[in-house]
């Protein structure tokens, strides 16, 4: 009995070694990639309006509706194995042994006793699992479910599962996928489902984008962002002194220097939607055309791109949301502008809403920094062809000699002389050989 006994200290004593190892490796590996967002203007763009996922916003009063729906979905999904305590005891005690990364993923303290946290975290991945699974599978909703039924409900949830404020580490949902009892209908992977659920939201081709959605990634949000960032590395510009910029609206000075899209079109710049399976972010400069892949204007793509940019602020990649951001606030300064994108299939939206577009685009570039401008070869190719290209020197040529009339006339004037020059010129030659054939 006292060497049992002495056996059992010194595993606890093992066991109790090999937590705190661990726990002291996460903390060196893990990375913060949950924040929240400095909002000094109260803007609603970070706020969950529907549903809570994750400790932020958990117990607001006005998110407390979709509660009710998410122990539905729990018990909906744990359900379809006969022993649910058992189910709920793997559950639990996975999120027991993750509990410490999954804090470490916040960029905060997250004040919660473990009990609460674990509860918000199978809760919520548990939810989420459920929710994608009906909506792939029609067969596993029930006929008077809410979400299903009640017109703009799902859009809404979609908007608030891609806030940064809003998530959850996509490991954990990951890891309740591989516990809970999945229905032998489904085949998929998370990743998949979750494809299926965003396919609408996020710009492109729905093949290229399952595609794109099998990968690693720290949660929602993140998993959509690598959905739309070119494969490709940066391209170093010529002018390395260039690549050493910031890139805000608040320094006038170190703003890419880039014309509005009709001002580029005039200097002979085309514009072109960029190829079928191209990333939105992967806009390019060949043969004298800017290739932009097409963007659907959707009622959320403000909150998305915004949350983006503010996922890319916290993280050390480069800034390609925040760079397109700054792109597109370039080429688009006014609702013609808006209007030729669209005549080019670079931008569709419904009938007046040219405004409202600019106005986002505008405001988007609002008190952000491009820490690592992305397309900085692109402005620098654009510049060199406007500088190089006959078509560019002639719109040159004329906005020189057509700003006002007189000028217009002394140009004319000096085309007229030129054309008499010339053909006085060919009628002494003429005459001269007709002369010596004579």
């Amino acid at each position: 009995m006292i060497e049992e006994h002495v056996v059992d200290i010194k595993t606890a004593r093992d066991d109790t070694l090999v937590s705190s190892i661990k726990e002291r490796m996460e903390d060196i590996s893990s990375l913060k990639v949950i924040f929240r967002v400095i909002n000094n203007q109260n803007d609603m763009s970070y706020e969950p309006a529907k549903l809570s996922i994750g400790p932020f916003h958990n117990g607001k009063p006005k998110l407390k509706q979709m509660e009710d729906h998410k122990w539905k979905y729990l018990a909906a999904l744990l359900n379809r194995k006969p022993n649910l305590e058992e189910s709920l005891d793997s559950c639990v005690k996975a999120l027991r042994e993750s509990e410490h990364r999954a804090r470490n993923c916040y960029g905060e303290p997250i004040n919660l006793s473990s009990n609460d946290f674990v509860q918000i975290m199978l809760l919520d991945s548990c939810f989420l699992i459920e929710l994608f699974l009906k909506f792939s599978i029609k067969g596993l909703r029930r006929r008077n479910d809410a979400l299903f039924t009640t017109r703009g409900y799902l859009f809404n949830l979609r908007r608030d599962m891609v806030l940064l404020e809003n998530q959850i580490p996509l490991f954990v949902i990951q890891q309740m996928f591989h516990i809970v009892p999945i229905p032998p209908q489904c085949t998929m992977s998370f990743n998949e489902l979750a494809s299926r659920y965003f396919k609408n939201m996020v710009p492109g081709d729905f093949n290229f984008l399952k595609e794109k959605f099998n990968q690693e990634g720290y949660h929602l949000l993140d998993l959509v962002r690598r959905c739309i960032i070119p494969i490709h590395p940066k391209v170093i510009p010529k002018d390395h002194g260039y690549d050493d910029h910031q890139y805000s609206n608040s320094n006038q000075n170190s703003n890419p220097n880039l014309d509005y899209a009709r001002k580029l079109k005039r200097a002979g710049i085309k514009f072109k939607k960029g190829k079928y399976h191209s990333l939105l972010l992967d806009v390019k400069f060949e043969h004298g055309a800017i290739l932009i892949p097409h963007l659907k204007i959707h009622e959320c793509i403000e909150e998305l791109l915004k949350n983006l940019i503010a996922l890319e602020s916290h993280l050390d990649d480069t800034q390609q949301t925040t760079s397109y951001a700054f792109l597109m606030r370039c080429l688009i300064r006014s609702e013609k502008d808006v209007t030729y994108l669209r005549k080019r299939g670079i931008l569709s939206y419904y009938e007046d809403k040219e405004k409202e577009i600019v106005d986002m685009f505008q405001k988007l570039g609002d008190e952000i920094t491009a820490k690592d401008f992305y397309y900085l070869r692109l402005i620098e190719q654009v510049n060199e062809y406007k500088t190089t290209s006959l078509h560019a020197k002639f719109e040159k040529f004329k906005r020189s000699y057509t700003k006002s009339p007189l000028s217009l006339t002394v140009c004319v004037v000096g085309i007229l002389l030129l054309v008499l020059t010339f053909v006085g010129v060919f009628f002494s030659v003429l005459a001269f050989f007709l002369h010596r054939r004579s």
